[in-house]
């Protein structure tokens, strides 16, 4: 473990939450606490397709969660479930569904001022968060910062000027495989377009996330695109040993996410902390979790390049995180348990939200 003292809390930084995915799909409002989601959607299939909801505005305040990386993302029409409405089936249809969750996120801020607020530049994080440190009885807005889960909706590279007045700052191009690359479920390198699409993000410059790339594709644009780099959702491969899914991280993949500087965001979800969970199984210890966090510190020697990316209400809910996490205001007790386990107040500070805001700085150009 790396080595230190009793930790504190911190405000915290979560790098993944398919917030607008929620909204279309199951009608969920974010305004509202966990409590009450739970008993309006009670017996509903919303409960069967996506599991007890872990996110409410009270809770963001009572963890501290200051900032969100909030994406747009659909699913590809060829891996879609019987049940889901936000899907595409041409280019056209995801670039007119991200169209609508941007400015879902728009409306959502103007229409819940107090409660959420988008971030687009360095200036306005900082003032964002120095509003945080001044206490509140009313709470503060959550910070929302944009990224695209799967490129699809970028018809071209000419449409990323577009992209970036709407407050898009970071671009996955995976989520399965694209036209830009390999991805979850099908491996692939990074396409001619997919070279052609990085190449232009990288003249804004756009964060590109790592996350559901194939590693081919992966260690690909790690050789060539020169802008910030970042993992907002994954899992070390090596703990998950057998797990023959391209979903996860191996350690040369994060080690060399690690020269970049980059930051890998771990997800509290049990089928991505243990093999064989599933569905169902009696939930994981909190260790669980903590094991791939140590896991890239111990890679990196340090712990700056390791946050939180919950993926919290994206196909999974209460029923699949480990044991003391009942909704988001829990992940203070992540710090908690690192604190225990020995590391620093400034290692644990890194992990919840340091790490991010530092990324930030670089994503969040004025």
């Amino acid at each position: 473990m790396i080595p230190g003292g009793a930790g504190a809390v911190s405000w915290i930084i979560d790098s993944h939450e398919d917030l607008a995915w929620n909204i279309l799909q199951f009608g969920r409002d974010y305004t509202r606490p966990v409590a009450e989601t739970r008993a309006k959607e009670a017996g509903s299939l919303t409960i069967e397709y996506n599991g007890n909801t872990l996110l409410g505005w009270p809770e963001y305040q009572e963890g501290k969660v200051v900032i969100v990386f909030a994406t747009l993302f659909a699913t590809p029409a060829r891996r879609k479930k019987s049940w889901e409405r936000v899907f595409y089936a041409s280019y056209e249809e995801a670039y007119a569904i991200y169209h609508r969750q941007a400015a879902l996120y728009q409306e959502l801020c103007e229409r819940h001022p107090d409660h959420f607020r988008l971030l687009v530049s360095r200036s306005q994080m900082e003032a964002h968060l120095q509003e945080w440190q001044i206490p509140s009885e009313k709470g503060h807005p959550v910070g929302l910062v944009l990224l695209m889960e799967g490129a699809e909706g970028i018809r071209h590279p000419h449409e990323l000027g577009e992209w970036w007045e709407l407050g898009l700052r970071q671009i996955g191009l995976a989520w399965a495989g694209t036209r830009y690359c390999g991805g979850t479920g099908d491996p692939g390198p990074l396409t001619d377009e997919g070279q052609e699409l990085l190449r232009a993000m990288a003249e804004f410059p756009f964060a590109l996330d790592l996350s559901h790339m194939d590693e081919r594709a992966a260690l690909q644009a790690l050789d060539s695109y020169p802008g910030p780099i970042l993992v907002s959702h994954a899992n070390c491969a090596a703990l998950l040993r057998d797990d023959t899914s391209n979903r996860h991280l191996s350690d040369l993949l994060i080690r060399r996410v690690i020269e970049r500087g980059g930051v890998i965001g771990v997800v509290p979800y049990n089928r991505f902390l243990k093999r064989d969970w599933r569905s169902g199984d009696a939930r994981l210890p909190l260790d669980a979790l903590l094991a791939h966090i140590d896991h890239i510190c111990q890679l990196a020697g340090d712990a700056l390049h390791v946050g939180l990316g919950t993926d919290f209400d994206g196909g999974f809910g209460l029923e699949s995180v480990p044991e003391g996490i009942e909704s988001i205001a829990d992940l203070q007790k992540i710090g908690a348990a690192l604190a225990e386990k020995g590391y620093s107040p400034a290692a644990v500070e890194a992990i919840l939200g340091e790490n991010w805001r530092r990324h930030l700085s670089q994503v969040l150009i004025e």
